[in-house]
């Protein structure tokens, strides 16, 4: 293994006590962005606080468990951790993120398919039941091992050593290149993440599906059709009185003409 370069992170330097302050600040200020989306959802749609954390800590939940991942596998070599740290996060926020996007639609639609109301990401029962978002999360966090597992056979391609010999080369501090790796960069990425995933698990308000207990769904295309029958069918009844009308109506004037004229001659 090569040595540490002077100006790279030590060993242990994600896990001391500037790094773990960091990462503290970067939790606090990456979950404010779900604050903000929901304030800046429309009132008519606005998640109750219930709801949206059940949402958002599902995100909570797989962001912890990427994140301790990347700062266990930064450290297993004698390369410089930070950049093995951004390597593997710029690899979550572009690969991943189409890998986590890919694992919400395929476990969306075998749900769906299965009928498991509870376990449709953003449906948790009228009440809201733990018991739903248990399960969710326990489906979002295969999801995020799914993805790690996905990142970490990737870096295993040759050529990743030498993007990281000149990935933060020309940043001499250590420290200053902990504050770009642990906090600048994260909290630009993440912001987008959780604001993207958030749309992704969050309960369609716009589809105004209906869910029920058993898990039976009634579509909006149903409704539709139900509501086209019901809105039809008196204008067919209309019709046909009418049309039954006129043809009596005109049965009534030719008995009329068929019947025989009298003259009384006195």
């Amino acid at each position: 293994s090569a040595p540490r370069t002077a100006h790279g992170c030590g060993s242990g330097a994600l896990l001391g006590r500037f790094g773990v302050l960091l990462q503290g600040l970067l939790a606090l200020c990456a979950f404010s962005t779900l604050m903000l989306k929901r304030l800046r959802e429309p009132k008519e749609e606005r998640r109750p606080w219930r709801i949206w954390f059940y949402d958002t800590s599902k995100q909570a939940i797989g962001a912890l468990f990427i994140h301790f991942a990347n700062v266990f596998l930064s450290d297993l070599t004698e390369e410089d951790p930070c950049s093995l740290y951004l390597i593997n996060f710029a690899l979550d926020a572009t690969l991943g993120m189409l890998l986590i996007w890919l694992g919400v639609e395929v476990v969306s639609w075998i749900v769906q398919h299965k009928k498991y109301a509870y376990l449709v990401f953003g449906e948790y029962g009228d009440p809201p039941q733990a018991a739903a978002w248990i399960g969710q999360c326990i489906l979002y966090l295969l999801i995020m091992v799914f993805e790690k597992s996905v990142i970490s056979l990737v870096l295993l391609i040759p050529g990743w050593t030498k993007l990281q010999q000149i990935l933060l080369g020309y940043i001499p501090n250590p420290q200053m290149e902990l504050v770009l790796v642990m906090f600048v960069v994260p909290f630009i990425v993440n912001a987008i993440m959780f604001w993207v995933v958030d749309s992704l698990i969050m309960r369609k308000y716009k589809q105004k599906d209906t869910l029920d207990i058993s898990g039976s769904m009634e579509t909006p295309q149903a409704l539709r059709t139900e509501e086209s029958q019901v809105l039809l069918s008196p204008d067919v009844d209309f019709d046909q009185s009418e049309s039954d009308q006129d043809i009596s109506g005109l049965h009534g004037r030719n008995q009329k003409m068929k019947q025989p004229s009298y003259q009384v001659v006195i």
